[in-house]
């Protein structure tokens, strides 16, 4: 179905149904024509590829990858846009459509049934209030995926994207720099959607690496250190770590002090090199 995007037959198809948009899903559907082709077209919707889409909204995105892509598989959480999405994408016979919450849902097994033969890619306008979540959740899987381009909220796209070593940078952005390399892509403002939300968005595009940096022997400690460390922005890395990790102040001196760093160094200072250098050191002298 074409003109998913327009406002008035986003309105008929939303009234037919009975439908209205819930606050704690956090939907908000796109009605700006032109940012939905170029997330496809940036986010590797294209020939060989599969596509898993996390969240539909009424298919407007959705019809765009599948223009595009090979397969795809949209995972959604409403049950009431199910029948909406059986309207609005019925000439497409190569989306499958899934009524869960991504969450839940085992992606792996996604990927081995239905996209043998095939390169695999996310694409999502994601709910502003569970962005790192599920995020989060793609990378620390290892999912055998190229790439997750997604729509975020502008603030978040600035830590997602940001530079280790700047103010932006916060214990996401170095989970993110550990798995991917992340770049923004596009801004989108807030009269995009209907209904608008209160902030900007943007469009940001994770490409997986195929390695994760050398040294890291125990990852659960190394983001455990990655959050302790930004937990309190405002003090150093020294009072910080201490504070979060409940560990005396002399062992992270002596760790911050064995990598190189001053003691009064803060997070946002540190490259991914030191965040390594700093747990490693630290998982020596609690062990020792």
């Amino acid at each position: 179905m074409e003109n998913l995007s327009n406002i008035g037959t986003i309105k008929d198809i939303l009234l037919r149904h009975g439908f209205s948009f819930s606050k704690a899903l956090g939907q908000n559907f796109l009605v700006n024509p032109s940012v939905c082709p170029k997330i496809a077209e940036m986010g590797n919707a294209r020939e060989g590829f599969g596509i898993i889409e996390i969240g539909t909204g009424i298919g407007v995105l959705t019809h765009e990858l599948a223009k595009r892509a090979e397969k795809v598989v949209a995972v959604e959480i409403d049950s009431r846009l199910i029948p909406i999405l059986e309207e609005t994408l019925a000439e497409h016979k190569n989306v499958k459509v899934i009524n869960a919450d991504i969450m839940k849902t085992d992606l792996l097994k996604i990927i081995e049934e239905e996209f043998e033969g095939l390169e695999v890619a996310v694409c999502a306008n994601l709910p502003y209030y569970i962005t790192s979540p599920i995020i989060m959740l793609l990378l620390e899987k290892r999912l055998p995926i190229k790439s997750i381009t997604v729509m975020v909220q502008k603030e978040a796209a600035d830590r997602f994207c940001a530079e280790l070593g700047t103010r932006e940078a916060g214990a996401v952005t170095v989970a993110v720099r550990y798995f991917s390399t992340p770049k923004m892509l596009f801004k989108v403002s807030r009269g995009s959607f209907m209904p608008p939300p209160n902030v900007d968005s943007c469009v940001i595009r994770l490409d997986i690496n195929e390695t994760t940096p050398v040294g890291v022997e125990d990852e659960e400690f190394f983001f455990k250190v990655a959050r302790g460390a930004f937990a309190q922005r405002r003090k150093t890395l020294l009072n910080s770590l201490s504070a979060f990790l409940g560990i005396s102040k002399d062992i992270v001196l002596d760790a911050v002090k064995k990598s190189g760093l001053s003691e009064t160094v803060r997070p946002e200072e540190l490259k991914m090199e030191d965040f390594i250098n700093v747990s490693k050191n630290l998982k020596i002298f609690l062990q020792g």
